[in-house]
């Protein structure tokens, strides 16, 4: 007698789960239990796609800042071709309407949600790099292949909703370590089924590879109906909104950040500088923390809810910013190095209140500074936060809430320590 087939141990759905299409359990499972398994032939990428050859051969012309090309030429030439077999794995986005980075707002809008969060100076960054790409690399290549790119189809906007869709649902192949060092990221693919897993910080799955495929497997037991969220890596809010259209409400995203940026601080410092004369002093300790590639003109020093993730660096602005001539120059003199018997210059959450009071008071200025960058302040956030105000509100407004929130959350903790 024949056994009854196995009851598949999840489902895919478009309800009931947190955004557009997810995962569910179908029964109760285990922590270290496989979910699906996806042969490395079922991959899209440069390497899969029916123009591989033709990529490969034109490798050293398709080189860019952001390695993504290649990948950007198989999509364009696959999602367009009627004839792909991959078709059935784009009809599940249609004409990409559902995915809505900021890049698709406008910049009104991008200004007045997200003002001070550094997402409309990214998404800056990457419109420009998307127009010269596409402009200085794709277009010359669709000229000389005119047989398989026709510019009128292949469009610059096409070409927008293609970074787009890498951005939210490619993975990247982890290096060996022994690669680490000498060699670049693996370029992007597409993983049919495990891209269709959503994200959360708490995560209770992960994608394993394997020569031959990659598998996602259980990370702690998941119980029946539940749903299977992977995980896109540690990001903060901010990160996720960008990169891939979505943030966590607060309190769910453990990983989030808030960025003071380090010409914040200078400016702070210079504020408080009462001469022309100590105004020279700060710009000098400025230039030597950059000798030092402990600050930079588009750096930021990174807060978390839990630490300082660049407690180094700040340690060392702080420090610096805050000497009296007399002792910067004492400091120059030894390159920035000083006695091991001195205090160690990192700096956790937990030795904050513990700054000299200069630096504690540079720090505070500082991250007032930064709450001010903002349009709004964090009464009026937790005011929108409440359910009558927040079913008001677009889709777009209720995510960039949530980056507001969480930034402003985390900079109001640090205040609390250091005023």
């Amino acid at each position: 007698m024949a056994s009854a087939p196995k009851r598949p141990k999840v489902r895919l759905c478009g309800e009931g789960a947190v955004a557009g299409y997810g995962m569910l359990a179908a029964a109760d499972l285990d922590a270290g239990e496989l979910l699906v398994s996806i042969p490395r032939s079922a991959l899209l990428s440069q390497h899969t796609s029916a123009i591989q050859p033709l990529l490969q051969r034109a490798q050293e012309s398709l080189q860019s800042q952001s390695g993504w090309v290649p990948l950007l030429l198989a999509l364009l030439h696959e999602y367009t071709a009627h004839s792909s077999h991959w078709q059935p794995y784009f009809s599940l986005w249609q004409d990409f309407r559902s995915l809505d980075h900021p890049m698709f707002w406008s910049e009104e809008e991008r200004t007045r949600l997200l003002k001070g969060t550094g997402i409309p100076e990214a998404v800056e960054k990457d419109l420009a790099n998307i127009h010269l790409e596409y402009s200085s690399i794709i277009l010359p290549f669709m000229e000389a292949h005119p047989t398989i790119f026709d510019p009128k189809l292949h469009t610059l906007e096409l070409y927008k909703q293609l970074v787009a869709f890498v951005m939210a649902y490619s993975f990247q192949e982890p290096l060996e370590e022994e690669d680490e060092d000498e060699k670049g990221p693996n370029p992007p693919m597409m993983v049919p089924v495990a891209d269709i897993l959503n994200h959360v910080a708490n995560h209770n799955a992960n994608l394993e590879y394997s020569a031959h495929c990659l598998r996602m497997v259980t990370t702690q037991s998941v119980s029946k109906g539940q749903e299977i969220f992977n995980t896109y890596g540690q990001m903060a809010n901010w990160q996720l909104l960008h990169m891939y259209g979505f943030a966590e409400p607060y309190p769910g995203n453990t990983n989030d950040t808030a960025d003071v940026q380090m010409v914040t601080v200078r400016q702070a410092a210079l504020r408080r500088a009462g001469s022309a004369a100590q105004q020279r002093l700060v710009m000098e300790q400025w230039e030597f923390l950059c000798q030092l590639e402990m600050v930079g003109e588009e750096g930021a020093f990174v807060l978390g809810w839990e630490e300082v993730l660049t407690e180094e660096e700040l340690s060392a602005t702080l420090k610096v910013l805050c000497m009296s001539e007399e002792e910067f120059k004492a400091y120059k003199e030894q390159d920035g190095w000083e006695d091991d018997s001195e205090e160690n210059s990192t700096l956790s959450y937990e030795a904050l209140s513990r700054l000299q009071p200069l630096c504690k008071k540079l720090l505070c200025d500082s991250v007032l500074l930064t709450l001010e960058s903002y349009g709004s302040d964090l009464k009026a956030e937790q005011d929108l936060l409440s359910p009558e105000a927040y079913e008001k509100l677009s889709r777009r407004e209720q995510q960039a809430l949530h980056v507001r929130y969480g930034q402003k959350r985390i900079l109001h903790q640090v205040l609390e320590l250091v005023q």
